[in-house]
């Protein structure tokens, strides 16, 4: 019993149960379609049988009086009961005159005759019932101009038995019919909600720990088929974020280790009573440049969420590219000339982007700080810019010992350091948050490498118009 209640509230039962329903009150009305418009019909066409000897009597009786009409109706009195006719002719005192009924209705009452005409409807038609079955005798009533009564009638047993037929075959094809609906709605429903049932599935491996399980596709284009694309696009996404996350913290633990090292030492030999002020003076300032480096990467970790989530505050304003490049240039000029690279700025002058201006100078200079790192000395860093479309360009290229293949898809990723990268000082950090801050800007940024060949960042951003002319 429990079984069959939780399988009467599961959805693919509904869905059966109304696909059912639905495909029966269907069949119901297309039987009432045709029963009741066939109905009229058949009732329509007795009726015009029964005015047609109304009025062939009638017509009689006007063209050849009323005894001419008496003897033909008498003649024709066998021929009217075997054909189902009710012919009676009353006299003005409602006294029956003559009488023909058909065989099944001889058991009538003829004491039911004067109550004819105080029983006519609103249409001319009397329903005479029969006893102790379905069937009914209907009679139209006309006055002759001899003042006499002339009622022509027909039993309705005929158009009975083709109605009970024809119910009678709708009724037996409406068992299979109703076996074939619910079974139809079984499959299509199983079949509708297999991707439902295969979603549920998957869910359940990932909360068991399973994240590469994948929804499988059946590929028809259809909404669920749309569902389960996104949600395994959801969940590749989930599974890089969660991997992302996992390095992070790896990445993060790993690159800690050093500096909290180096500020407990710093702090142990501070707490050495035998040191001068001038040992301790030493201790105190590592443990601030360690404090400080821990910080940085902190705050840098901050930044990168900020700007990915869209948190990130830009206060915007209309910034020259090639003033902004020149200013981060002077900024490293001192380091680039201590490394033999030469460093250059090319762009036009009336070239401006909406932006951040202290963000974009981060931006340029962790560019710049990553080629100069990269790059031997005689080498040359070229930082340009420029409009194509209307989007605003700036590209910073070296000619410095380049990015392996394998490194390039990972260089964007939170403390990645390739293998050229681990013997320089840094956080790991610098090519994240300019990523991140180029999106916040809805910006774009691409790297263009190979080894020994140098290295071209390219940054897109939304242009401002120019102005007219």
């Amino acid at each position: 019993m429990a079984r069959i209640k939780q399988l009467a509230r599961t959805t693919g039962f509904r869905l059966a149960l109304w696909y059912s329903l639905i495909f029966i009150s269907s069949a119901l009305l297309l039987f009432s379609l045709l029963y009741f418009p066939m109905r009229a019909a058949i009732m329509e066409k007795d009726r015009n049988i029964i005015l047609a000897k109304l009025n062939e009597y009638v017509l009689q009786e006007e063209q050849s009086g009323l005894q001419s009409m008496l003897a033909e109706i008498r003649l024709e009195d066998g021929q009217n009961s075997q054909a189902g006719f009710f012919v009676r002719v009353a006299d003005p005192t409602n006294q029956s005159l003559i009488v023909t009924l058909p065989p099944e209705w001889h058991q009538l009452d003829s004491e039911a005759f004067p109550l004819f005409p105080s029983g006519v409807g609103a249409d001319g038609w009397i329903l005479l019932p029969a006893k102790g079955r379905e069937d009914a005798l209907e009679i139209i009533s006309r006055r002759l101009q001899s003042g006499y009564l002339l009622q022509i009638g027909r039993g309705s047993r005929e158009r009975q038995k083709i109605l009970e037929y024809f119910g009678r075959v709708f009724a037996g094809t409406m068992v299979p019919l109703i076996i074939f609906a619910f079974g139809g709605g079984v499959f299509l429903a199983f079949r509708s909600l297999r991707p439902v049932r295969d979603l549920i599935q998957v869910v359940r491996s990932i909360d068991i720990g399973k994240m590469d399980a994948r929804v499988p596709s059946r590929q028809t284009g259809d909404e669920l088929d749309e569902l389960v694309r996104l949600f395994n696009i959801m969940l590749a996404r989930i599974e890089q974020l969660l991997a992302g996350m996992r390095a992070a913290l790896d990445n993060v633990a790993h690159d800690l280790r050093t500096p909290v090292t180096r500020l407990r030492a710093g702090i142990e030999t501070a707490l050495q009573s035998d040191n001068t002020a001038e040992v301790l003076r030493e201790a105190l300032l590592d443990c601030a440049e360690e404090s400080e480096r821990i910080m940085t990467m902190l705050n840098t970790l901050m930044d990168i969420s900020e700007a990915e989530t869209g948190a990130m505050k830009l206060h915007r304003q209309s910034i020259d590219i090639v003033s902004l490049l020149g200013e981060v240039v002077d900024l490293y000029q001192y380091v680039a000339e201590e490394n033999g690279v030469e460093v250059s700025v090319v762009g036009p002058a009336d070239l401006t982007v909406s932006a951040d201006r202290d963000r974009m100078r981060q931006v340029v200079a962790n560019l710049l700080d990553n080629s100069l790192k990269h790059t031997p000395r005689g080498g040359r860093i070229e930082l340009s810019c420029d409009r194509q479309g209307e989007e605003v360009v700036i590209q910073v290229r070296d000619s410095g010992t380049g990015i392996p293949p394998h490194d390039l898809p990972l260089i964007f990723d939170r403390l990645y350091r390739g293998d050229h990268s681990r013997s320089q000082r840094g956080l790991g950090l610098g090519l994240s948050l300019v990523k991140a801050v180029i999106q916040a800007h809805a910006g774009r940024i691409k790297v263009e490498s190979a080894p020994g060949q140098g290295t071209t960042f390219i940054l897109q951003l939304p242009g401002e118009s120019p102005p007219q002319s």
